[in-house]
């Protein structure tokens, strides 16, 4: 077996990346099976998974329809492939078959893999005036660059904010805003545990089960620490330490929070009055929340900052020059501000479009629901998550588990993490050359 299907099999089973001097090499992968409907001609076919399904799935139909009715040289085909982890999978096994999609979302946690291993094609060269680094947020934009090479562009990017139910926070006598603090929030929960919510008190805060270590991410910074600094691991140090601390104390001394298989789920249905979601469910959290929502900033402590997150959209590097032009094309297309704009106004999605904030519908919606304006303005407050949690094969899984422990079993904070740091290091050290070779 070759290196180059080592590689690509460990990323595809979400086994080791092996840093062992691996390259791409110079070749043209198929595509997935499909075809050019006959009524859009003799077009290029271009392939995009995506992992957006209901609403949001919806929404990017809308608008690769547009686009295919917009010009008569490009068709784009949406494959829908499941979560971002499924669509990550799927693309290391294709290419390990030597086949690929055109374009891919890739969250933030998965394009460095693929960036590491040379799959992704640089975009530099494709950028023009209405398609390049001006064009998009920058903070959004810049997460992609490495070494001045753009190696995907923002599309879903997102960052958590704090959902409030509107009607039991007047039901607790509570002022009709987001916690400004931890502290803040923490003291609010005894008033909010006094309201009744089928039959039981109503709890303050969801904690997710899976993938909460991206929305922990933020947490760790406001209480003043960090998961790494580089692939220096600090999960186990004060600040860390201290949030964990915070929630452990939440779940099992004041019986406020809880670990919840689906905080979304549970807070459409009113059984929390609190939970740390992304922008990107606002829109479909506003119509089938039983009350009406509130959306904050997310709380600081000693300290504000939070994660960003979602997907952005990738090339792959193995496909032929006029598969590369047409998915370039599409890339232009979906920049354009009333496209970016109608994606956020579908969604909730940040508008990684800077020219989008003054599209007439989407002031218009900000205006009606001042919701949709709280992550934007959020953003001064962002920044790109740790690199262990970023590069780092399974990291996230690392983390997540780490919190499950002590949110289900109550186990001390620093002995999880203490382990939680073990595995991080040695999921550093995987990586650490090719982290080194192309990214510092």
């Amino acid at each position: 077996m070759t290196m180059r299907r080592r590689m690509f099999l460990g990323l595809a089973a979400g086994t080791t990346l092996a840093g062992c001097g691996y390259r791409s090499v110079d070749a043209e992968y198929s595509q997935p099976p499909g075809a050019v409907p006959a009524k859009y001609g003799n077009r290029v076919r271009v392939v995009f998974w995506t992992s957006y399904g209901g609403a949001n799935g919806k929404a990017v139909d809308k608008l690769v329809a547009k686009f295919n009715d917009s010009q008569q040289d490009v068709y784009v085909e949406v494959q829908f492939q499941g979560s971002y982890d499924d669509v990550a999978q799927k693309v290391a096994a294709a290419l390990v078959a030597k086949q690929a999609p055109d374009l891919a979302i890739l969250s933030d946690v998965t394009w460095e893999r693929f960036f590491l291993n040379d799959a992704l094609e640089p975009l530099n060269s494709y950028f023009t005036d209405g398609f390049g680094p001006a064009v998009f947020q920058q903070k959004l934009f810049g997460e992609y660059v490495v070494k001045g090479q753009s190696w995907a562009v923002p599309f879903a990017r997102s960052t958590p904010i704090l959902y409030y139910n509107k009607d039991a926070f007047a039901k607790a006598g509570l002022p009709d805003r987001a916690p400004r603090t931890w502290s803040e929030l923490r003291s609010w929960g005894p008033e909010l545990s006094k309201v009744q919510s089928g039959g039981r008190s109503l709890r303050t805060l969801a904690l997710a089960k899976v993938d909460g270590d991206w929305q922990f991410q933020g947490n760790v910074w406001q209480f003043g620490g960090a998961y790494s600094k580089g692939l220096d691991v600090t999960i186990d140090q004060d600040g860390a330490v201290a949030a964990g601390e915070w929630q452990r104390q939440m779940v099992h001394v004041d019986k406020l929070a809880y670990m919840a298989h689906s905080p979304s789920t549970d807070f459409a249905n009113g059984l929390v009055a609190m939970m740390q979601e992304s922008t990107g469910g606002l829109k479909s959290m506003t119509s089938k929340a039983k009350f009406p929502v509130g959306a904050g900033f997310i709380p600081s402590e000693v300290a504000s900052g939070l994660a960003t997150g979602g997907g952005g959209i990738g090339m792959m590097r193995n496909i032929s020059t006029e598969r590369k032009q047409a998915a370039a094309t599409f890339l232009t297309f979906l920049a354009l501000p009333e496209n970016s704009a109608f994606w956020t106004t579908q969604t909730g999605y940040l508008p990684v479009v800077n020219a989008a904030r003054e599209n007439p519908d989407l002031k218009k919606l900000i205006a009606e629901q001042p919701n949709f304006g709280v992550a934007i303005a959020q953003l001064t407050n962002a920044r790109q998550q740790d690199a262990i949690r970023l590069y780092g094969r399974n990291a996230n899984v690392a983390i997540y588990t780490g919190l499950q422990q002590i949110y289900a079993d109550n186990t001390a904070v620093k002995k999880v993490f203490g382990s939680v740091a073990k595995r991080l290091e040695a999921i550093g050290d995987e990586v650490k050359r090719l982290y080194e070779e192309k990214v510092l």
